[in-house]
């Protein structure tokens, strides 16, 4: 009946892939180098790193700010991060050695609670991984206010947000770096890939090194990492910084320059639908959904019910109506097990994260009219809860 995510594919994709195929030329090339061009210009950003991932993106975003002449970032150094939100957030952080403060969030937009986030800056604190979650911007200009005297870097997590605006300003482009992704079940799909942007020359290059092996072969002559020779026999295999394999296919390049052209009319159909969805559930007894920030992408739609037992039902019920649910996210990440392995605090109680680990999900949303289908499921709950 509703299911979580659909293709945004026609012929167009299908006919970008097989340009790839009669190239005989598969790996990262000039498809990926139009595409980054094309993103960044979309964007507003002077420079896109296309990867294989949108965990890929944070992993190179982070790893990044450790190799700059100023060393950004280092072991130790304390990141704030909100206490909802996808695994490979995290990861970097713990696996780059940095401290990890987890805070809570806002129970009406379900990202960072900008209150609690205010408390819990201290002087150790050296960046903060701010998270746009399910398509819904943070207020960034009071976050900007927040942090404006103090010396501390702000990413963005914006791999669920793509197409999301604040003021006119696209979502992912306020801090340094602003991470994306392009999985299938987000708004456009590469099948697999992820897309970092900054405004950073410097950082620019260094992650263009480090997404492959951290060679200079990709670097430009002129570059803010290393002295660059004109022999490029010499340069094919001299490695200057400890990087990776985070490389596109160039189908994926191929599939993001035609997706691209879609966005624009896959975000308005993802926000005719929450218009709708808002309409209907905004006044459901027992049912609790996200306050918009800017203008939402709209991921998806998250309501939170005011028990586990009454969302237990809830998943059961919609199970049987075929209409598909996941967790909002990751629920609060510090109950789970993996958590043993890091480096991190907890500011304050995390409640309303708890509140939406435990009472939350989510439904789909799509790029095409899904008007009927949302009456359905809230004529379903209003009839069951």
């Amino acid at each position: 009946m509703l299911p979580l995510a659909t293709s945004t594919w026609d012929q167009k994709e299908y006919a970008a892939l097989q340009s790839v195929i009669d190239s005989d030329m598969f790996s990262m090339g000039k498809k990926v180098a139009e595409f980054e061009t094309a993103f960044a210009r979309y964007v507003g950003s002077k420079h896109c790193v296309m990867v294989n991932s949108g965990s890929s993106a944070n992993l190179l975003a982070v790893a990044a700010l450790f190799y700059t002449k100023q060393n950004s970032l280092k072991p130790g150094d304390e990141v704030i991060v909100p206490a909802v939100s996808w695994s490979t957030t995290y990861y970097p952080l713990h696996q780059y050695g940095l401290k990890i403060k987890f805070v809570d969030i806002c129970p009406e937009t379900l990202n960072l609670d900008l209150d609690q986030l205010e408390k819990a800056i201290s002087d150790k604190t050296r960046a903060i991984f701010a998270v746009n979650l399910l398509g819904n911007p943070i207020d960034y200009q009071r976050l900007e206010k927040i942090i404006s005297n103090r010396d501390i870097l702000l990413l963005e997590d914006n791999c669920e947000s793509m197409g999301a605006t604040l003021n006119g300003k696209q979502a992912g482009t306020f801090g340094v770096m602003g991470t994306f992704s392009s999985f299938f079940s987000h708004h456009i799909s590469t099948m697999e890939g992820g897309m970092v942007v900054t405004d950073d020359e410097e950082l620019y290059h260094i992650m263009l090194s480090l997404r492959s092996h951290g060679w200079t072969r990709h670097l430009p002559k002129d570059n803010r990492v290393c002295e660059k020779s004109d022999d490029p026999f010499h340069e094919s295999f001299r490695f200057v910084l400890p990087g990776y394999n985070l490389r596109p296919l160039d189908m994926s390049g191929a599939l993001g320059l035609e997706q691209l052209e879609k966005l624009p009319s896959i975000v308005k159909g993802r926000q005719q639908n929450a218009a709708v969805f808002m309409d209907l559930f905004a006044d459901i007894p027992g049912v609790s959904i996200q306050k918009q920030t800017g203008e939402s992408s709209w991921f998806g739609f998250a309501l939170v019910f005011e028990s586990l037992e009454k969302r237990t039902e809830v998943v059961e019920l919609f199970k049987a109506h075929k209409i598909e649910t996941r967790p909002i996210v990751a629920g609060n990440f510090t109950r789970n097990p993996v958590v043993k392995f890091f480096d991190y605090d907890i500011h304050g109680e995390l409640e309303s994260s708890d509140k939406v680990h435990d009472c939350g999900l989510f439904i789909g949303n799509h790029h095409y009219d899904i008007a009927k289908e949302l009456r359905a499921v809230a004529d379903l709950l209003k009839t069951h809860l």
